[in-house]
């Protein structure tokens, strides 16, 4: 299956669960996935080896490395924007607030905004725009990085799309998903970042999501 075929699939599968009114008792977890043999008190079983987010290391907007260390035990939400984007970013922004304002403050839950734009978004900038939403840098890091490693997270791992379009306003092109994440780097939902509807629903999943640990 092709990357693109990978990233449409998806994309209409995680609108098609993110759209549900009721709450799920459990997430299903997103990606590609491969059954492994193991032993098990002495007898071969068959289990499932499910896609994980690889290693990565970013600079956040207090030029503090963030890694897959930073985020043990966490739960989090992904995008990816830039500050200068003058479409959808603003309300994915508006968007992600509402989550963030939901759990604030609660140290099993990160927020990371990955920008595709490092040519223009220093960590000058990335901390500017921090500050004017009014956020904790220590919960919602919004995190540099060089563009195509940037960019191929986004493709690979995280399966939204993302590409340069001089045509288009602000010269990229990207989707405006929210990619929420497990304490085992597993994806378990994604949700349209402009759709308030399925906003709501990722704030609720959060919650299903923390009880998933609560209840081991």
């Amino acid at each position: 299956m092709t990357n693109k075929l990978k990233i449409y699939s998806f994309l209409i599968l995680a609108t098609i669960v993110s759209s549900c009114t009721s709450t799920p008792q459990k997430l299903p977890i997103y990606g590609e996935r491969e059954a492994i043999k193991k032993m098990v008190n002495g007898v071969e079983v068959i289990d499932t080896l499910y896609q994980t987010i690889p290693k990565f290391s970013f600079l956040n907007q207090d030029s503090i490395i963030i890694n897959q260390d930073s985020l043990n035990n966490k739960i989090y939400v992904a995008d990816f924007f830039f500050t200068s984007c003058p479409s959808i970013c603003p309300i994915m922004k508006k968007q992600m607030l509402r989550a963030y304002d939901k759990y604030k403050g609660n140290t099993e839950v990160k927020f990371l905004s990955h920008t595709i734009d490092p040519k223009h978004d220093s960590i000058a900038v990335l901390k500017n725009f921090s500050n004017k939403l009014g956020v904790n840098a220590k919960q919602w890091y919004f995190l540099y990085g060089d563009k195509e490693t940037v960019y191929n997270l986004a493709k690979n791992s995280y399966m939204s799309s993302t590409f340069e379009d001089r045509a288009s306003p602000g010269g990229i092109v990207h989707s405006g998903y929210f990619l929420l994440v497990d304490k085992n780097k597993r994806i378990r939902g994604a949700y349209d970042g402009t759709n308030e509807a399925q906003v709501t629903q990722m704030i609720d999943d959060m919650q299903v999501l923390l009880n998933e640990y609560q209840a081991k």
